[in-house]
């Protein structure tokens, strides 16, 4: 009788809380402890993750103290231990280094990998350019064939994950990936740290969230004292633009990445 009472207790927990009770929340690997790293560690432990820092000298007071500040079970490792132990790799690393430790994490084959790197120089004027041929996130999934690579958490600052409310309102996450289920997984995170999750397509897309990048940085390199986060308001298409024999359409267009609705209430036509 305790074992079909336990066995009914999963299966209830399952159907009516799926993800809070009946699943254990992702163990995600922070790979780099700089200034984007510290920030989106403590978010995810926040939001009932573990997390694992992975870092050159895992034992060094700064990290010692941000495991501390982070909570929820924080632990700090190498970089290959924390990416083997994960779920999810999260990779903090600048460029040109991002290279060297991306192909250096071990076999990452099924998990999912979130670039948030810019892979940019200041020009001769000053202003940013990119400085790969495609995009950093393309060359990470070149480098691990067997991972799911998502580029988002890419387009704003450490401030916002440090306070998502810093703009004034939702800030707006582009996310590209081949691997669709991935992509709804991380948009689903996404949504419940507060921020909008906006689906941009396929790998490829990684490209232009990392020309936002550019953009972001202007009022950097002009020495601005305010700067700007992204945000696209989302409207409703008007019905009589809603046709079966769309004149532009992608391949995928009839299996987008379910993205979760945090502005507006989906319309249905008639």
């Amino acid at each position: 009788m305790k074992v079909i009472t336990a066995i009914c207790a999963c299966v209830l927990l399952t159907v009516f809380f799926p993800k809070s009770y009946a699943e254990e929340p992702e163990i995600v690997a922070i790979i780099g402890t700089g200034d984007m790293g510290d920030s989106l560690g403590p978010l995810f432990a926040k939001h009932g993750h573990r997390v694992v820092y992975g870092s050159r000298k895992p034992a060094s007071e700064k990290v010692t103290a941000l495991v501390t500040r982070t909570g929820n079970g924080a632990s700090a490792t190498t970089q290959m231990e924390a990416a083997q132990s994960a779920d999810i790799v999260l990779l903090a690393v600048p460029w040109p280094a991002m290279e060297t430790v991306a192909k250096s994490l071990g076999n990452l084959d099924g998990k999912i990998i979130i670039d948030v790197s810019m892979p940019w120089q200041q020009s001769e004027d000053g202003y940013p350019e990119i400085t790969v041929p495609t995009s950093s996130a393309e060359m990470i999934q070149d480098w691990n064939p067997g991972s799911k690579v998502v580029k988002t958490l890419a387009s704003a600052g450490a401030i916002v994950f440090d306070d998502v409310l810093v703009a004034g309102g939702p800030v707006t996450m582009p996310l590209a990936s081949n691997h669709r289920e991935a992509k709804e997984t991380i948009a689903e995170i996404i949504a419940a740290m507060g921020m909008d999750p906006v689906d941009f397509g396929p790998l490829r897309m990684a490209r232009h969230i990392e020309a936002l990048q550019l953009i972001y940085m202007i009022p950097v390199v002009q020495r601005r004292t305010t700067k700007w986060e992204f945000y696209f308001r989302r409207t409703h298409r008007p019905c009589e633009w809603v046709q079966d024999d769309w004149i532009f359409s992608a391949y995928d267009a009839d299996q987008l990445a379910k993205m979760p609705e945090t502005q507006i209430t989906p319309k249905s036509c008639p």
